[in-house]
């Protein structure tokens, strides 16, 4: 990582911007699903905001991402704009997909997001054949297929790796490994405790990082999209993060502590250990952070108001905007 680029003031806080954004914007989404707002089934991704927010930085504009069903996070971070989110959330017209897609599939590719999938492990192969197009057209963009651990033992995640090791693909596979497979804790579904060693595999390189630190993530991230960029082939990273919330909003959380939740939440808040990072080693003053703060909770107030003023979608067109 070259020091002068992140000890950048603008560049540091552009990345708290990020994540506040996404943590906002998650926390909004609960509050108008439980109000009845929202339909279908919420994945929220509030504690992994730095994940997202690290990996996106070390991106170039045109370089794409594949994402998830817990996909909201990965979007904002690409440039995914929060009121046409919300209001595909709500199901309207001017949503990302005119309100047909939805949490499981919004989608923007003008940001070179790919899509969220809401089939465990299908958005790796699909980010596999984006990569596959830039190396065939030698443009030199860069894909980060998204996923969680749960995919990891899904045989999508070994043949894409074995295929991009193959072809020497431009691609980072990232696992956000927030210690659950839905209700399953990881030490239940794998043997190994770090599924970066499954890269061995595949004779390609492999990293952990810590997924609360956005600093680690985008150091480590920044070197794997370079050896990308220059040929040198796929990385598998797995970032060590947590969800604050369910696997979705409702899940009744048997099969974890409130001690453990409360634990992540109140010592490894990625939010909250960044801002105190930015307020004691990078002598950021509170007051630079205030404005952002105020900016971003009026940004997700106006996509609410956006979405509810928004059309419904006419039901005589359901069968338009199937295909591409």
């Amino acid at each position: 990582m070259k020091k002068e680029v992140t000890m950048d003031k603008a560049f540091l806080l552009g990345l708290y911007e990020t994540m506040f954004r996404i943590r906002t914007f998650e926390e909004e989404v609960m509050v108008q699903f439980m109000d009845g707002n929202i339909p279908g089934f919420i994945h929220l991704a509030s504690g992994q905001e730095a994940v997202s927010a690290g990996a996106c930085a070390a991106l170039q504009k045109d370089d794409y991402i594949g994402s998830t069903h817990r996909g909201h996070a990965n979007l904002i971070a690409k440039g995914g704009r929060t009121d046409r989110m919300m209001a595909e959330l709500f199901a309207r017209e001017t949503g990302y997909c005119k309100g047909r897609g939805g949490c499981l599939h919004i989608t923007d590719m003008r940001v070179g997001s790919l899509g969220a999938n809401g089939i465990v492990g299908a958005g790796i192969v699909v980010a596999n054949g984006a990569a596959l197009s830039s190396k065939i057209l030698k443009n030199k963009r860069v894909t980060l297929s998204f996923f969680g651990d749960g995919a990891a033992n899904q045989g999508k995640f070994h043949e894409a790796l074995n295929l991009a090791a193959v072809w020497a693909l431009p691609i980072v596979f990232i696992c956000e490994n927030n210690l659950y497979g839905e209700a399953t804790p990881q030490s239940e579904h794998m043997k190994i405790k770090d599924i970066a060693v499954r890269a061995q595999a595949y004779g390609i390189p492999g990293a952990c990082v810590d997924g609360q630190d956005v600093l680690s993530v985008y150091d480590e991230v920044s070197k794997a999209v370079k050896a990308a960029r220059e040929d040198r082939g796929p990385t598998l990273i797995e970032a060590k993060t947590y969800r604050f919330h369910g696997h979705h909003i409702g899940d009744p959380e048997t099969y974890r502590t409130k001690e453990e939740v409360d634990e992540w939440m109140e010592k490894r808040d990625p939010i909250k250990l960044f801002k105190a990072k930015l307020l004691k080693e990078f002598k950021v003053a509170g007051s630079e952070l205030d404005p952002i703060e105020a900016r971003i909770l009026k940004e997700i107030k106006d996509a609410v108001a956006f979405a509810n003023q928004s059309d419904r979608p006419d039901p005589g067109t359901l069968m338009e905007n199937v295909y591409a």
